[in-house]
């Protein structure tokens, strides 16, 4: 008979683990992640309860019924209709108004900017490269709440007052109480004009797509920018020719001690917009620089070889294969100036932080309310920023085949 098997040493039998057991590693993870669970739920039940008891011993009632309560104070800067009879609630819209209109313009004007110095940053020209980085290297090494005092306190508060003020063009005039404009005013031929504008952009844009589509196919170019831009000036130009100026200007007037009418930029807005613009360019340059030069070398000399000059190779080559670099942290840049933009409060630009959480929060006490309102406005316009910056991303990625 042939001798039994013998078991194999390499294979050991280990007693199977009891679903309990606290030798069991899911056993354990389970514990520990209740243990977690259970302490957060107890400090925070300790923070309400002391904030509760404070509350009660000074006698502050909680809640947000004091949104309904008058505010009865003004706000220098509004763009919905504010009187200080109006409510706390009315006060948090105008400055959320406010912040959002400086983070809009702030964002657009920042990446303009950064563009064009993060490109200039690899120009050939040795002087223009130059002055790109010592924008760069300057700018994004000072302190910004340091920068606003400058452009705040040092160039628009020393300038003259109404009666001297600059004429930078007619109509238009700088003083230390901010920029006054002529105010737009529409007339009735402004909608058929909207319509002609959209249409424009409309034919432009099918223009690029088939231009685009016949480049794949025959390789051959076709001027749609030019041709474009042509459609996008030239149509709205004949309208307005044909049915009139779709707007008038109603120029300021010098009073007795300021201009009335217009429109009028506050220096404050002006200091706050501008210096966060100019800060957050010197990072979006320095990533556009980093996303051209993580883009081949081969596609340059790929394109140059196929008869595209430099600015081809740039918009149609380079630029496409860099944003899948350049998006994800220039969505951080436009995050930060977004948020940065609560700096307002230290050269008294009426922005959510400095009217809400900074005035209301005096007046009314509600400080957990207050605080808590203006934490959740800023992490939503955050998620909302990112939810659209990762809709782009996703659109502009490089497909693999």
């Amino acid at each position: 008979m042939a001798d039994a098997a013998k078991p194999d040493p390499r294979r050991t039998h280990r007693p199977a683990l009891s679903r309990w057991s606290w030798t069991n590693p899911h056993t354990r993870a389970a514990v520990y992640q209740i243990a977690a669970v259970a302490g957060v739920v107890f400090v925070a039940a300790f923070f309400v309860m002391t904030a509760r008891a404070n509350l009660e011993r000074q006698h502050i009632a909680s809640g947000f019924g004091f949104l309904q309560h008058t505010a009865g104070f003004g706000v220098i800067q509004s763009l919905i209709p504010y009187t200080e009879e109006a409510s706390y609630g009315r006060v948090f819209l105008v400055g959320l108004f406010n912040t959002l209109l400086v983070a809009a313009v702030g964002t657009v004007i920042a990446v303009m900017l950064g563009f064009v110095i993060g490109v200039a940053r690899l120009s050939s020209n040795w002087l223009i490269a130059k002055l790109a980085a010592v924008y760069v290297e300057t700018l994004r090494n000072i302190p910004l709440l340091l920068q606003l005092f400058f452009w705040y306190f040092a160039i628009l508060r020393p300038l003259p007052g109404p009666r001297e003020s600059l004429t930078l063009i007619p109509g238009v005039f700088l003083n230390n109480r901010g920029i006054v404009t002529p105010r737009i005013e529409t007339t009735t031929s402004f909608v058929a004009f909207v319509v002609v504008t959209v249409v424009a952009f409309a034919v432009a844009d099918a223009l690029r797509r088939w231009s685009r589509r016949r480049q794949l196919a025959t390789g051959k170019l076709f001027p749609a920018g030019r041709v474009g831009l042509g459609l996008v000036l030239g149509l709205p130009l004949l309208a307005a020719f044909i049915l009139g100026s779709p707007i008038r200007l109603d120029p300021a007037a010098l009073g007795t001690f300021d201009f009335v009418g217009g429109w009028r930029l506050l220096p404050e807005f002006v200091a706050l917009t501008f210096g966060l613009s100019v800060y957050t360019a010197a990072f979006i340059a320095e990533i556009v620089r980093s996303g051209i030069q993580s883009v081949s070398k081969g596609q340059t000399e790929a394109a140059h070889a196929l008869g595209l000059n430099n600015g081809q190779t740039l918009r149609l080559v380079t630029i496409p294969q860099a944003l899948r670099v350049i998006i994800p942290p220039l969505t951080s840049q436009i995050l930060n100036l977004t948020k940065n933009s609560s700096l307002a409060v230290a050269i008294a630009y009426p922005d959510l932080v400095s009217v809400f959480a900074g005035t209301v929060l005096n007046q009314t006490g509600q400080a957990i309310e207050v605080i808590a309102i203006t934490m959740g406005v800023y992490l939503v316009i955050s998620l909302a920023t990112s939810y659209a910056m990762n809709l782009y991303n996703a659109r502009v990625a490089i497909v693999e085949r």
